[in-house]
């Protein structure tokens, strides 16, 4: 079973539930999807509480990101769809068949790993997304923490469903508590594509049947989520912003000397990574990286707060460095503050941007008992259905590494 933090409710005062309360409430209810207004609103709510908080020098950059993700990977899947259809239809073109099933996998394995990204570059519009920026704490500090979240949040659509995901849980615990990396929630989109491939370059009519198949419903999965509506994400990841402002706030009534906090809360992560490329360019990038630090608070408001070893939709990458996490899990460990290790993640968060670059990265999230995101890219992403103990355990955590690393 997963730790759970729920317990900190009866051993600590939740001081900090009213500061979250309000910060959720005041946002969950503005449409705050990748690139809109709704999303500035949001950054432009966001600085302001930032700056009551203590904060100083509050920013809201504007980033330039491409458009995207499940309309874009649809029609590359509905391309590969029809190719599949037309060769085992008429057993010929098995050549074009191949060309365009390996194009199309190639291209999304591309895209969902944070790839090059050259199909989304040449067909999605350039927008601009709103990233917030603030510092607190030793302002003439050599060391830096720099703490990220994000304020957009994401469409809806049935793939989300967790029914089966629950019901797998519940049937076999065990299992489900033995295997510490998510199930691989791309796979099926690469399928079929794949398949396709496989089938053309062999002549396997049956297999490039499949692989159209699969195609054509991955591609209606995936525009289903393009028309869906774009959920209040009070998760995933208000409880990110929540547990900012907090952090702020114990900074500023209880300073630390030695250490330099940066606060970014930035938008267009649910496109698949948007604005956290133009923060890692346009803030991180001059940081130095033997003296910085950073950690990713993403969907921190279930019942156990969890810190991630790795993602990778395709392909597995451990953050970087193996000893920033160890000494997240010795403080975690000294305050008492129950948290999990071991596990990895087959989504792509902004983690893996700065991780990429070389600066010592880790991300927290949480889950439920059956390792899962409760009410993950639905409607019901709401204030009620949080986990407020597990905000203040990350808030705490948070505190307690930046008192750490100025020590």
């Amino acid at each position: 079973m997963t730790t759970t933090n729920a317990r900190l409710s009866e051993s600590r005062p939740l001081m900090a539930e009213a500061t979250m309360r309000e910060v959720i409430e005041a946002l969950e209810g503005m449409v705050r999807e990748a690139g809109s207004a709704g999303e500035r609103e949001a950054s432009e709510w966001i600085a302001a509480r930032f700056e009551r908080a203590g904060a100083r020098s509050v920013s809201i950059d504007e980033e330039s990101y491409h458009d995207g993700f499940a309309g874009m990977l649809g029609k590359l899947a509905a391309g590969a769809a029809g190719a599949g259809a037309l060769v085992a239809a008429t057993g010929r073109f098995g050549k074009l068949g191949a060309a365009v099933g390996a194009g199309a996998a190639a291209l999304i394995a591309d895209d969902i790993s944070n790839g090059f990204r050259p199909w989304r570059k040449a067909v999605m519009e350039a927008k601009t997304t709103t990233n917030v920026v603030a510092e607190i704490g030793d302002p003439d500090a050599e060391r830096t923490l720099v703490v990220l979240g994000h304020h957009d949040a994401a469409h809806t659509g049935a793939v989300f469903d967790p029914t089966l995901q629950r019901k797998l849980a519940e049937t076999f615990p065990g299992i489900v508590e033995r295997i510490d990396t998510s199930l691989p929630q791309w796979w099926g989109l690469l399928a079929g594509p794949a398949l396709v491939a496989v089938g053309g370059a062999t002549g396997k009519r049956g297999l490039t049947a499949a692989g159209a198949a699969l195609s054509a419903a991955g591609a209606a999965l995936m525009e289903d989520i393009e028309r869906g509506e774009v959920v209040p994400g009070a998760n995933d990841n208000l409880s990110s912003v929540a547990a900012m402002v907090v952090v702020a706030e114990v900074l500023r009534d209880r300073p630390v000397e030695g250490l330099r906090v940066i606060l970014a809360s930035c938008g267009a992560e649910e496109i698949l990574q948007g604005g956290i490329y133009g923060f890692c360019e346009r803030r991180l990038a001059r940081l130095d990286r033997e003296r910085t630090w950073v950690l990713n608070l993403d969907t921190v408001g279930s019942p156990g707060l969890v810190l991630l070893e790795g993602e990778g939709p395709v392909i597995m990458e451990d953050f970087f460095d193996v000893t920033w996490r160890d000494l997240i899990a010795r403080v975690a460990e000294r305050e008492a503050i129950p948290m999990r290790r071991g596990m990895r993640a087959r989504a792509s968060t902004d983690t893996v941007i700065p991780s990429r670059m070389g600066y010592p990265t880790a991300c927290l999230v949480s889950v439920n008992r059956h390792k899962a995101l409760p009410n993950y890219h639905l409607p019901s992403d709401v204030g009620e259905n949080l986990c407020w103990p597990t905000i203040a355990a990350a808030a705490d955590l948070t505190e307690a590494l930046a008192r750490e690393l100025a020590a």
